[in-house]
C-alpha cells in the first residue's frame, strides 16, 4: 500500500503540524531537517509530507495527489474547493478584520469605500452582507500601505497580536471571522482508504485534546 500523503503549508503551519505528529509518535526528522526535498518521509512509512504554499495544498488535494491536508481556514474560504474540512487543528489561531486609520469614522458616509487585501473573496463576500458598496483592490505585499499611501480606506487583512496595524497608525473595526489550522481530505480518497484516514483523524483529535 502506498503511502497517505498530507501536503503541509510552509511556515508556522508545518511546524506546528510536525509538533503534532510527533506527539502521535510518528518520526518527523526528515521533515525537520528537509534540506530542499519538498517530498518526505514520516513515521516508518506509512506517511509522507509535501512542503506547499498554501492555495496550492488545497489544489494537490482537491486533485488527489495528496490524499490530506493542512491549511488555514482563511485560505480554504478565500479560495473554496471540493474535498472534505475534517477537523479543526486548533493552532495557528488569528482572525480576519477590518483595519482603518486610527481615529478614522470608516462607517460613516455615502460614498463607496475602497478596501484593499489580498483576500478579495473574503472582502467582498463580508461587505456584499453589509449592504455596502466598495471597490476592492487586490495587494500582495504589506497590505497596510494601501490606507498610508491613500490608496485606500481601510484593509481586510488577517490579524494576530494587532502589533503591526498599531505600528502602521491602523486599528480593528470590525472583526469579519475566527480562523486556524484545519486537516481537508480528498473525497474520493476519504471512500477509497477510510480505514487508514479515519485511524490517523481520530489519533490527530486525541491528541490534541490532552
Amino acid at each position: 500500500m502506498k503511502p497517505l500523503r498530507i501536503a503541509l503549508t510552509k511556515g508556522r503551519l508545518e511546524k506546528d503540524t510536525v509538533a503534532l505528529l510527533e506527539k502521535i509518535g510518528l518520526d518527523c526528522e526528515a521533515v525537520k531537517n528537509k534540506g530542499r526535498k519538498l517530498i518526505l518521509p514520516v513515521g516508518s512509512g506509512q506517511y509522507e509530507v509535501v512542503l506547499a504554499k498554501a492555495a496550492d495544498v488545497i489544489t494537490y488535494v482537491e486533485h488527489g495527489v495528496c490524499d490530506l491536508g493542512v491549511v488555514g481556514k482563511d485560505t480554504i474560504t478565500e479560495y473554496g474547493g471540493s474535498y472534505y474540512e475534517v477537523l479543526d487543528l486548533g493552532f495557528g489561531r488569528c482572525r480576519f478584520a477590518v483595519a482603518a486609520p486610527k481615529g478614522a469614522d470608516f462607517w460613516s458616509g455615502y460614498s463607496a469605500k475602497t478596501i484593499a487585501t489580498k483576500y478579495p473573496n473574503i472582502a467582498r463576500s463580508f461587505f456584499e452582507s453589509r449592504g455596502m458598496d466598495v471597490r476592492i483592490i487586490k495587494i500582495e505585499g504589506s497590505v497596510e500601505l494601501a490606507p498610508l499611501l491613500g490608496l485606500s480606506d481601510a484593509i481586510v487583512d488577517i490579524v494576530e497580536t494587532g502589533s503591526t496595524l498599531k505600528e502602521n497608525g491602523l486599528e480593528v473595526v470590525e472583526t469579519i471571522c475566527n480562523i486556524s489550522a484545519r486537516l481537508i481530505v480528498n473525497t474520493a480518497g476519504l471512500k477509497l482508504r477510510k480505514q487508514e484516514i479515519e485511524q490517523l483523524l481520530d489519533q490527530l483529535e486525541r491528541a490534541n485534546q490532552q
